[in-house]
């Protein structure tokens, strides 16, 4: 298979396991609507979206539906900070103490695989085993996007290259063509698993069809008896109600079915023969028996899903940001993420976009439930701190709760909220590898469970019994589970500690700060032991 190369990718193919783990703070004044579950809620996270994805795997990995993300098309003109600017640390790092001094010049096509390609390795982990990725992208980088998906999600995981028609007139400016597609590029985690559902059928599919015989079966329309395809029993003649012969199906066709199920076909009324019986027979295709959908194409239109001028006056309706007309140069229409969200997600599936910028895919999420009866769920990452606040969070605040558009009328809000929160800025560990004192028990059960199964932790982290995980019990003696923060108490495993423990008849792994038990009662409980925090290197 192809492989792609470039200048830092050796520095940045591992780098994402070197990202510090780092908590998730709540911003109570920034949140908005009634409290809701850690694990069950909307979030919106504002920090580096390197360090948000690190931090969000403990809870959420292996657990999201439909990932959906618009990540800067690198144009070479753009003020985005991971590009021109290069302004993130995890960048400088790559390109100045990893890449070397060969860093300081890279190529802009370099510094963008550098920053894409740990991002899309995190994400990859964050899907269900049925579930996919959506990218926009556009003609810089969709070529070398292909080739980085490829070796990360796998070719055999390629699912489709969407064009989408992102303008409704052409670009008389245009240097060349005018340039009126973006793509949207999609992978599955699983292809053997994944699956797409049908879309809705329009008014204009369903018009097509008619009862021009008031047929009791309801309304019909017709489709060919003959094809090209060689069929042995397809070359009979037939004869019509009116009289006529039809000598055979047409030169180089042959009839769909033999003449004994033409027969059995016509017998229960299937057969159409024209108003006067005379006619080359067609097949009835009643409205209630076909899929009650449509299959997703790959050319999506803007009177379908929208265009980039509507995105921006949804965008400018919904927020009072006097530049958001030139910070997102390419917003995307709220409807074009319906599409992705009717394509692939369920009513009550996890969405994650971690290039949150003006929070489309939030207000997308909220007005699909509110046309379907959903209650699907997102997980946003906006990496500036003004952006995220006034833009991505005051967009979806008005969404939910309502607002006041700018002809002065009063629009419904959709209902939900969103929890809002920052990334710690200390790591989940100190200097000297130990956690962090102001760490609590949720938050470390999180990290343990992610070290222990590898997925999200969904529990609700008030018993030192975290679950049950392939027939073994996962156990955290930590920050006075127990109600005993002593040495010889609740946080080391001693027998007293054990035998308050939740039982579980089965193997039982245990982390803890220390452990007093023999190795022999060790093997006769089925315990395996693991110390805090050494056996967190997740």
């Amino acid at each position: 298979m192809p492989t792609l190369n470039w200048i830092g990718k050796q520095a940045v193919v591992k780098h994402h396991k070197e990202v510090p783990f780092r908590l998730l703070e709540p911003a109570p004044e920034l949140s908005c609507g009634a409290a809701q579950g850690r694990a069950s809620g909307n979030l919106i996270v504002q920090g580096d979206n390197l360090h948000a994805l690190k931090a969000l795997l403990p809870r959420y990995a292996g657990q999201v539906k439909c990932i959906y993300i618009d990540p800067p098309y690198n144009t070479g003109n753009e003020g985005w900070v991971y590009n021109d600017n290069v302004s993130s640390p995890e960048i400088r790092k790559w390109l100045g103490e990893v890449v070397g001094k060969e860093g300081e010049t890279l190529d802009r096509h370099d510094r963008w695989l550098c920053m894409m390609y740990p991002r899309l390795v995190l994400l990859k982990q964050f899907l269900r085993e049925d579930g996919a990725i959506f990218i926009s992208i556009d003609d810089n980088e969709v070529a070398t996007l292909r080739l980085l998906m490829d070796e990360i999600f796998g070719a055999g995981n390629f699912v489709a290259s969407v064009l989408w028609q992102k303008v409704y007139s052409p670009k008389n400016s245009a240097r060349h063509l005018s340039e009126d597609h973006d793509y949207v590029l999609i992978y599955a985690a699983n292809a053997g698993a994944w699956a797409p559902n049908l879309l809705p059928r329009t008014e204009e599919q369903n018009a097509a069809y008619k009862n021009p015989d008031n047929d009791p079966r309801g309304v019909w329309k017709t489709s060919d008896l003959s094809a090209r395809n060689h069929y042995s029993a397809g070359t009979y003649p037939i004869i019509c109600p009116s009289g006529r012969v039809i000598d055979g199906p047409p030169k180089g066709m042959y009839w769909r079915v033999s003449k004994e199920r033409l027969d059995e076909l016509d017998r229960d009324n299937r057969i159409w023969w024209g108003k006067d019986g005379n006619a080359i027979p067609q097949i009835k295709r009643f409205l209630h028996e076909v899929k009650d959908g449509r299959v997703p194409q790959t050319l999506w239109f803007y009177n379908e899903v929208g265009h980039t001028q509507e995105a921006k006056k949804e965008l400018l309706e919904l927020v009072d940001f006097a530049s958001s007309d030139d910070v997102f140069i390419t917003p995307k229409p709220t409807r074009l993420i319906q599409r992705i969200l009717q394509i692939a997600t369920d009513k009550d599936s996890l969405i994650l976009d971690s290039f949150a910028g003006s929070g489309t895919t939030a207000h997308a999420v909220l007005k699909q439930n509110a046309e379907d009866g959903g209650s699907r769920r997102f997980i946003l990452v906006e990496m500036e701190a003004g952006i995220a606040q006034n833009v991505t969070a005051e967009r979806v605040k008005r969404v939910a709760q309502g607002y006041v558009n700018a002809k002065g009328q009063a629009v419904a809000g959709l209902g939900g909220g969103f929890q809002f929160c920052r990334l710690s800025a200390e790591p989940l560990f100190d200097a000297n590898g130990q956690i962090r004192s102001d760490v609590s028990f949720a938050q470390l059960a999180e990290f343990v469970w992610f070290a222990e199964a590898g997925t999200g932790f969904t529990g609700t982290a008030d018993s030192p019994l975290l679950g049950v995980h392939e027939g073994r019990a996962v156990y955290l003696l930590y920050n006075g589970i127990l109600k005993d923060k002593s040495v010889a108490g609740g946080n080391v495993l001693t027998g007293a500690v054990f035998d308050a423990l939740p039982p579980f008849a089965g193997p039982k792994v245990i982390y803890a700060a220390a452990c007093r038990l023999s190795g022999a009662r060790l093997a006769r409980e089925g315990i395996s032991f693991k110390q805090t925090p050494y056996a967190l290197e997740v």
